[in-house]
């Protein structure tokens, strides 16, 4: 197998699903809107359903791919994961109707999940020892998308809101038709595990992570970080407006000065740093640092002290890597499918749960301390760090779980 070609094929992939999303985040809040007849109050609500059916969606069928993919094999599911998706977004550009749009979503939400089974394919072409710079350059990706596809989109969606989804539609169908010459199977047919709906729906796949001491600290560790994570989307925007007087363009850039510094760390200093120091400090490490950053976003009394936390923050992806290559380790192969199956449902209660309780923080702390939520966040990733110090502490390389 040609390692390096496939990892390049899981790059684009990954960072052709975020782009995607990232183009729509401008554009859709006023196509729902057009269907809304210019009622804001009623498209805000409707907006918000469709975030949450989306999340839903991610947590019902992460799983669930998860456990085809180590069934059936990673290429095959990647590789229909990007056709469906591609056609989903020409089915909402095409759609005439507010429930035809929502209907786009649910199918986007199913279709996007296939970021697990990404994971999963390295982890069955990589070495334990190449693990978490792997897993880096996937953030690389996450981050290169982040940045792009707001601003893609904002462009495109000033010719035509509907642009955006064609453009989408193309990429990701482009990429499937690449994948289909280039995408070897990475999991052999001796390694993979029978189908079982115990272990597709996301309470089955959960258990997995229950089943050694060790994985299900890394597992809250996770859930912690993905929580922590979300005061980002849920309260930013109203935050630096309030605080900092900051419009569009100021918030756009920031987001992008967010987005580079990550795929920065997680793209150049990744490897060498878990290498020097272990993927148990490396995360532990990570994720302080991404509660001091989030201290200095809460605590920033102007917008350049808020810019000085950016860097120190996108050391937090550190964390990210580090935690995959620990879990991975304490699986089989297959169950790597199942295992970021199971990550993607736990991450997306985080996504359910959160978002609601950073907002009501910030609502409630607005005229006292209005970086109430991002100090929270903070804690929160104390939390995860001493979580992952103990569940951690005296540790051998570990074999997989039988």
């Amino acid at each position: 197998m040609n390692t390096r070609r496939a990892l390049a094929f899981i790059f684009c992939t990954v960072a052709l699903d975020v782009l995607a999303l990232g183009v729509m985040i401008p554009v859709l809040p006023t196509i729902v809107l057009g269907f809304m007849g210019g009622d804001t109050a009623g498209a805000a609500e409707m907006f918000g359903v469709f975030a949450t059916v989306w999340a839903l969606m991610q947590f019902l069928c992460s799983p669930l791919l998860g456990a085809l993919s180590d069934r059936y094999g990673r290429r095959p599911v990647i590789l229909i994961s990007c056709l469906g998706l591609g056609l989903d977004y020409v089915f909402m550009a095409l759609a005439p109707s507010l429930a035809l749009l929502l209907v786009g979503r649910v199918i986007s939400g199913i279709t996007s999940a296939t970021i697990g089974t990404s994971f999963a394919y390295i982890a069955d072409v990589t070495r334990p020892v190449e693990r978490a710079k792997a897993f880096g350059l996937v953030g690389t990706a996450f981050g290169l998308g982040f940045v792009a596809g707001p601003a893609i989109g904002g462009l495109l969606g000033g010719v035509d809101p509907r642009l955006p989804f064609w453009v989408s539609a193309v990429a990701c169908l482009a990429n499937a038709a690449f994948g289909w010459f280039v995408l070897p199977e990475s999991l052999p047919p001796e390694k993979r595990m029978p189908f079982s709906w115990k272990r597709a729906n996301p309470v089955g796949s959960l258990r997995l992570l229950a089943s050694h001491r060790q994985l299900l600290g890394l597992a809250v560790v996770d859930f912690l970080g993905s929580f922590a994570h979300q005061v980002l989307p849920s309260v930013f925007v109203l935050y630096a407006g309030h605080r900092y007087g900051w419009g569009e363009t100021t918030v756009g850039l920031t987001l992008a000065f967010v987005g580079i510094c990550t795929a920065a760390v997680q793209g150049l200093l990744v490897g060498p740093i878990v290498g020097r120091l272990g993927s148990r400090l490396a995360l532990v490490a990570g994720l302080l640092a991404g509660a001091l950053g989030m201290s200095i976003y809460g605590l920033a009394p102007t917008g350049p002290w808020f810019w000085a936390g950016v860097p120190v923050m996108a050391f937090w992806g550190l964390a990210g890597p580090a935690l995959q290559d620990m879990m991975s380790r304490r699986v089989g192969p297959s169950e790597q499918g199942q295992l970021q199956g199971a990550n993607s449902a736990s991450r997306s209660i985080a996504g359910l749960a959160s978002p609601g309780v950073f907002a009501a923080l910030f609502a409630l702390s607005l005229d006292r301390l209005p970086g109430a939520a991002f100090l929270l966040a903070g804690l929160l990733l104390v939390a995860a760090a001493a979580v992952a110090w103990i569940a951690t502490a005296r540790t051998r390389p570990a074999a997989p779980v039988p």
